[in-house]
């Protein structure tokens, strides 16, 4: 099967040209000068790109799809998530299975690679989230390594759940350097906050918006602080997932000053929604409870900065950390202790939508939006040049954006199975026109058009680190 992208406009992370982009099976094979598109033989399909631009499928690198956490599960599985993320231009997605405490890594990775199977839509991979670092999981993580699980997440939050002490994660970062894999951070120092939690709650306050307000800045500062330092003993590189607030940036940027390789990334609701949003309505603080995620949402003025991080690669990924729960039977299981809501905003669907106002609102480039979006995750996690880009050999996976589409973000309009939308009503400028994996039409004019959709996605086996 031939196909032809025509009389687009190509955007890469370097460069922007007028180019037919032609693909044969699931590979790009050529990019050539319209004028001379005659030369190339006839295509079996043509997807018209007049006045769009063409750039290569967006790279989702944090997302939670059928996660277990406070009780239930988040509410989008990989079939849904899948298909919700190829609607919003996401033609990869990089999950997290995770060790349970006691058990192997080997066993939560199967039981991911059970929930993916048959059901994914759009390519996907796997970071592992490590619960304990003794010496079977440090043996284990070379096997992973093997399989193409190439990064491990850490969290020094969630204590009896998650957290791991520095001991732990610094053995970790030994071990994933002799392999050539990247440890991932979720850098809130837990124990502390837990007795602000436990504080809060003793006086009465209960409400969605005590969740910021037990988990200040401070916390994620020193987090970042913490796990950067720890990744200059061992002399390996530290990716921060989901940074949300100007200290903790502050020591990303220092350590990137003195050379360290130290990477973040930010999700778009730090960079759109606030402290402010967790209080809820007057008359209605519970709404606030859409907004929980952790870390929590900062006062505004965090987003001037953030967007100054992505301008200047202080940060160098916005991932979404999509973890949507409903606020029917889900959320609600928080009503009266803030501290049960289910952590976690959707997200994977709305990400291309929300970054493009910062493209038309000069705040970044083109070419940035696509680094951020694919190009850099690719780099990061291994998948580059096969992902990430739109050049000859690479996988024909590919947006066709159109600048002035209006769309209306909501409920009624996605394809997140949640029963709210954080930016309900919201009209955004720019939005897919056309979306191929691998070579095939997935996405046209707002509908599914490829005639398979559960279980079309494929495992991606990932490089190491290799930036």
């Amino acid at each position: 099967m031939r196909t032809l992208i025509k009389d687009g406009t190509v955007v890469t992370a370097s460069d922007t040209f007028k180019a037919d982009v032609w693909i044969e099976g699931s590979k790009i094979v050529g990019l050539t000068d319209p004028a001379l598109r005659a030369a190339q033989g006839q295509p079996d399909t043509v997807v018209d790109a007049a006045g769009k631009y063409v750039m290569p499928g967006a790279i989702d690198a944090h997302t939670h799809m059928d996660l277990p956490f406070g009780g239930t599960n988040s509410s989008d599985d990989f079939d849904s998530g899948t298909v919700a993320a190829a609607f919003g231009g996401t033609t990869t997605i990089v999950d997290f299975a995770i060790q349970s405490k006691g058990a192997s890594m080997r066993a939560g990775l199967d039981t991911w690679y059970a929930k993916a199977e048959g059901k994914a839509a759009i390519d996907y991979g796997f970071h592992m989230i490590m619960t304990e670092a003794n010496p079977s999981t440090l043996e284990d993580m070379g096997a992973l390594v093997r399989e193409g699980i190439t990064s491990f997440k850490m969290f020094m939050a969630y204590p009896g759940v998650f957290l791991v002490d520095d001991q732990q994660i610094f053995r970790a970062m030994l071990r994933a350097g002799e392999l050539g894999a990247l440890i991932t951070m979720h850098a809130e120092i837990g124990l502390p906050i837990d007795v602000l939690v436990q504080r809060a709650l003793a006086g009465g306050h209960t409400a969605p918006v005590y969740h910021a307000l037990t988990r200040p800045e401070i916390a994620e500062a020193t987090g970042t602080e913490r796990a950067i330092a720890l990744a200059e003993m061992a002399k390996v590189p530290v990716y921060m997932v989901h940074l949300s607030a100007q200290r903790a940036l502050e020591r990303v940027m220092e350590a990137r000053d003195r050379g360290l390789p130290t990477y973040a990334e930010t999700c778009p609701q730090y960079l759109f929604c606030t402290e402010d949003d967790l209080r809820g309505d007057p008359g209605d603080e519970w709404k606030g409870a859409g907004y929980v995620c952790t870390p929590p949402l900062r006062p505004a003025h965090h987003h001037d900065h953030l967007w100054r991080g992505l301008r200047t690669y202080d940060l160098q990924v916005v991932a979404t950390d999509h973890c949507p729960f409903c606020m029917k039977d889900q959320k609600e299981l928080g009503r009266g202790d803030f501290s049960k809501i289910p952590n976690g905003m959707p997200g994977v669907e709305t990400r291309l939508h929300l970054l493009w106002e910062g493209v038309r609102e000069g705040r970044i480039s083109m070419n940035r939006f696509v680094e951020i979006t694919s190009t850099a995750p690719a780099k990061i996690f291994g998948m580059y040049p096969r992902k990430g880009s739109i050049a000859v050999g690479a996988d024909a996976d590919v947006v066709v954006w159109d600048p002035e589409k209006k769309f209306t973000l909501s409920v009624e309009t996605l394809h997140m199975r949640v029963d709210y939308s954080p930016f309900e009503g919201r009209q955004v400028i720019g939005a897919p026109a056309a979306v191929l994996s691998r070579g095939e039409l997935i996405i046209q004019d707002d509908q599914w058009v490829a005639k398979q959709k559960q279980g079309r996605g494929q495992f991606v086996k990932r490089g190491t680190f290799a930036l």
